[in-house]
């Protein structure tokens, strides 16, 4: 295994030689074998270890051991322990999920402060195999039938063409001691379920499993790469990227023989899981919307808008008279003038000073809003109604604010100035009101 793993590394790690590797070391076996072969190929390591405190007594008795042997070998070790229920449970985590987070937002802090290049990790080719299936069995695209990556950035996975049982038969032979997780017995997740029911029953109906499991997943690999090259060209076609957004266009994605593996390649690394609902918008109404963790996409006429979900500000504020700016929600400037210049309303107006009824208001819209548009005699239109005809969109009503004296619009900032509020022939006092850039 020594000489198969120097081999590997030469081929394709061959830059580590020369770097300050830190190996995430559980006191497992997989990771206990890992730092074995590197320490005898003469690889400059130390060792990082997370007591996570799930297990007890059990946590404290891992932490000791790694200590321990990092002092017998003379090999620097970083330790640290994460309150990690408390953890997933303030952030609405799945246990393990958190664990996953905690362990690399540590690992990253360490290579920035210590001078490291690189995180090694002691997954193998059954980790792998489990990855596989787990996502096969929740359904997937063929970004999730790669297997684990063999390099994520700065974390580098050298065990991978190596099999549990070869990593077993190597620590036999070599006296290495582990430490056993007892939770890996424990069918309780379903990642065990699948090692100690589904993957032994698949070895038995073919010895060479492993080998055939291996080809496979170098097949879709390659296969994932010519997707990823094929996308990245229609993406320059079909998508607009604009202030934070991507925009989808409808009638170009309908051109496609295939849109719907397009729009999973692009929209799966965004968390969206409900793909259905998603393809279901391409001929859905304006205003329908599916949701990821963060993210949302949103129906618009002929686009499909992919943007951020922001928690949305709907607090009101106030504005007195004696203001020559304000810089939040949105940067206004006021300045009294003596004459009325020709602007457009998106970066400027000018109203009568003795019409305003001080404190404005910068505030969202609300249901029952109206405006007086210049050219309508005075009529009142539902701004609802002037939002449709001017075609905005769910993201443009939400981001639009109003500027108000008292429950009268004055302008919808940027957009649109009400007529009531205009200048006159006779006018005495007039304010000109800016949106600075």
């Amino acid at each position: 295994m020594l000489s198969k793993l120097q081999k590997h590394l030469s081929e394709n790690f061959n830059f580590l030689k020369e770097k300050k590797l830190l190996i995430a070391v559980s006191g497992g076996i997989d990771s206990m074998v890992l730092v074995h072969l590197l320490k005898k190929l003469d690889y400059d390591i130390s060792l990082a270890h997370c007591n996570f405190n799930l297990r007890g007594e059990e946590s404290n008795r891992d932490e000791k051991f790694i200590s321990a042997y990092a002092d017998k070998n003379n090999i620097k070790i970083y330790v640290t322990h994460f309150d990690t229920e408390s953890f997933a449970s303030d952030n609405k985590l799945s246990v393990q999920v958190a664990a996953r987070q905690l362990r690399y937002i540590w690992f990253h802090q360490l290579l920035e402060e210590n001078a490291l290049d690189h995180i090694l990790t002691a997954h193998h080719l059954d980790d792998s195999l489990e990855t596989f299936l787990i996502n096969f069995t929740r359904g997937t695209g063929l970004e999730g039938l790669t297997g684990i990556p063999q390099q994520n950035g700065y974390i580098l996975r050298p065990m991978l063409p190596f099999t549990r049982m070869e990593i077993e038969e190597y620590a036999r032979q070599n006296g290495i001691e582990w430490r056993e997780d007892s939770s890996n017995a424990s069918d309780k997740y379903l990642r065990n379920k699948l090692r100690h029911d589904i993957v032994p029953a698949l070895k038995l109906l073919n010895p060479s499993f492993m080998d055939s499991f291996q080809e496979t997943v170098a097949n879709v690999q390659q296969a994932q790469s010519l997707v990823q090259d094929a996308s990245v060209l229609v993406y320059k076609r079909i998508v607009v990227e604009l202030e934070g957004k991507k925009l989808y266009k409808i009638p170009e994605l309908k051109r496609l023989p295939n849109y719907r593996a397009y729009l999973y390649q692009w929209l799966n690394p965004f968390g969206f899981t409900a793909w259905k609902d998603i393809y279901n918008l391409i001929a859905a109404q304006s205003g329908k919307q599916v949701l990821s963790t963060g993210y949302r996409l949103l129906k618009d006429r002929e686009v499909l808008i992919l943007e951020p979900i922001r928690q949305q500000d709907n607090k009101i504020y106030s504005i007195e008279e004696d203001a020559d700016n304000t810089t939040y929600p949105i940067p206004l400037k006021f300045e009294r003038v003596d004459n009325v210049l020709k602007s457009s309303e998106e970066s400027a107006i000018f109203v009568d000073f003795q019409k305003l009824k001080f404190p404005l208001f910068v505030r969202k819209w609300q249901e029952g809003d109206y405006l007086c548009p210049a050219g309508m005699n005075g009529q009142k239109k539902k701004l609802s109604k002037y939002f449709k005809d001017e075609k905005f969109s769910l993201t443009d009503k939400e981001e639009a604010w109003l500027l108000c004296s008292g429950s009268d619009i004055v302008w919808i900032i940027g957009k649109r100035a009400d007529e009531r509020f205009r200048t006159r022939p006779g006018t005495t006092q007039i304010l000109k009101i800016e949106v600075l850039k």
